[in-house]
């Protein structure tokens, strides 16, 4: 690389010269295809990172520049999507051209090694993968494992309520609701479920994936987009090999002990891992592909998950409001003789839309994981060539004006009237009447939607039915700042959780279920 002390020294007497060497290095290329169609417009600079907090910069260009823009993160050129109607146009109409995958240093190649749903192009492997995926993950196979996921809500709402000694303590919920999410995964993938938010297991599980957040930001790591970098030894590069070190560690460790029960003959439940087992020679799976989807489940099914609902409880206590209304609902529909359940949810259209605004206000992700063209590509006469990657700006789409008026605001009842799962909404023709985008957009669409849905849905159910949430005085809680560069969750925080009826502690689980889940 060129010192910077010689360039600033030899620009005094060949300003040109210098221009001429650098200027590749600083300034945009405007490209053009051969019928004369440029790329889309952009900032004149290219950049090696952007700086926490992207949304901020992205929304800026995305008003100056419009519905889609581009920018050069160094020698690579991103187009950036701010419109649904382009989203759908591109993600969706034209998905077998959007639907691959960049190659990120850290993310695609380092941590998860080419593997996992997320992290593969778009092929015949990943096609497989996301079918084994979809057999845990569909609408109609949730109904075989609902009574674990009711279970976990309901075991959630004891020990928050035990952390809190009944509303006497104000509490930080995030290992609880870490270890929610967590146990379902392992329910699913393994078929076995932690005992507390201080098992071994649960503390490095969401170590791991809060580093996985950390280092795979798709603007923030300057080692992804200076080539250079990446051939030397730097304390970024060894933590992704570090992380993928840990990852195969855990979650190869957890696959080799079930497969050890298998082979000793002993009950194994049914699970993500099992089936894996039983289908390797047939799927023809390798070590690394069995390991990778166990932890596509246990990491991306955690984190967003355990986000929402750290993020609703960051929220709630600023919108009383919002609480009174969805606690007179609830004791309207359901009373305070039993839990809410996934059955009331079409009863309670005010909770569905606190839930559905709630996505569209604290999505997990303000960046949708980033797809790639294959071919060159010409959208409402702007080039997007091949190898392009292409983003999905959450944060410019739930911020549109015209689709959510007012909409640096949290209303829920922008919501009521929308009787649609978030699945189903997707699929909608017109993309200005899709509720929001928290889980992508189109054939790379987040596989576990409808699990995400339930779990959310039973957890702030039940979160409102049982407590007043509130504040801490003198502990003001962050609604802008985050932790994270990929996935977002809130700066560690307290709340007071309240009981609001004496009934709450009779329906509690008075302990633990089993280890083994079904």
């Amino acid at each position: 690389m060129i010192n910077i002390t010689i360039i600033l020294y030899y620009s005094q007497y060949y300003p040109n010269a210098i221009l001429f060497l650098v200027g590749p290095n600083i300034f945009r290329k405007n490209l053009i295809d051969k019928a004369g169609h440029p790329i889309p417009p952009g900032p004149p600079l290219r950049y090696a990172f952007l700086r926490q907090y992207p949304e901020r910069a992205l929304h800026v260009w995305g008003q100056k520049y419009g519905s889609i823009f581009s920018v050069w993160m160094a020698k690579q050129l991103f187009v950036v999507i701010n419109d649904p109607k382009v989203a759908r146009d591109l993600l969706v109409v034209h998905g077998a051209n959007f639907s691959s995958r960049w190659s990120y240093f850290m993310k695609n190649q380092t941590i998860l090694a080419g593997g996992a749903i997320t992290a593969a192009g778009y092929n015949d492997s990943w096609r497989k993968h996301r079918r084994i995926a979809m057999q845990m993950l569909a609408p109609k196979a949730i109904e075989g494992y609902s009574d674990v996921l009711d279970v976990e809500a309901r075991v959630l709402i004891r020990s928050l309520y035990d952390a809190a000694e009944g509303g006497m303590l104000p509490i930080n919920p995030a290992a609880h609701v870490g270890r929610f999410s967590l146990n379902n995964m392992l329910a699913l993938s393994f078929g076995f479920r932690s005992y507390s938010a201080t098992d071994p297991l649960v503390v490095k599980a969401l170590e791991l994936g809060h580093e996985f957040m950390q280092l795979t930001g798709p603007w923030s790591n300057i080692i992804d987009f200076i080539t250079p970098l990446q051939w030397i030894p730097t304390r970024m590069r060894s933590r992704g090999r570090r992380l993928h070190t840990d990852f195969m560690e855990v979650y190869g460790g957890l696959m080799l002990e079930l497969k050890r029960k298998m082979d000793a003959g002993e009950e194994v439940p049914d699970c993500l891992v099992k089936s894996l087992f039983e289908n390797q020679t047939k799927e023809e799976l390798s070590w690394q592909d069995m390991c990778f989807l166990s932890i596509a489940f246990t990491t991306g099914g955690v984190h967003s998950t355990s986000g929402i609902i750290q993020w609703f409880l960051a929220l709630m206590p600023s919108h009383p409001d919002v609480q009174a209304r969805a606690h007179e609902e609830l004791d309207k529909v359901v009373g305070r003789d039993r839990w809410p359940t996934a059955e009331d949810e079409q009863q309670l259209p005010y909770l569905r839309a606190i839930i559905k605004e709630l996505l569209r206000f604290h999505s997990p992700f303000w960046m949708g994981i980033p797809h790639c063209s294959e071919k060159d590509f010409v959208y409402n006469d702007m080039y997007i060539p091949g190898g392009t990657v292409v983003v999905l700006n959450v944060y410019n789409l739930h911020h549109n004006e015209e689709r959510y008026p007012n909409s640096s605001a949290f209303i829920p009842e922008r919501f009521l009237g929308d009787e649609l799962s978030s699945s189903d909404s997707s699929k909608l023709a017109d993309p200005m009447k899709r509720d929001h985008w928290a889980f992508g957009a189109g054939r790379r669409i987040c596989p576990g939607m409808a699990v995400a849905e339930r779990e959310i849905w039973l957890v702030i159910s039940r979160l409102l039915w049982a407590f007043n949430i509130s504040g801490v005085a003198g502990e003001p809680i962050s609604l802008e700042e985050y932790e994270g560069n990929s996935g977002r969750t809130p700066l560690p925080f307290r709340v007071k959780l309240e009981p609001r009826h004496a009934n709450l502690e009779n329906l509690m689980p008075d302990h633990e279920p089993s280890n083994t889940c079904r």
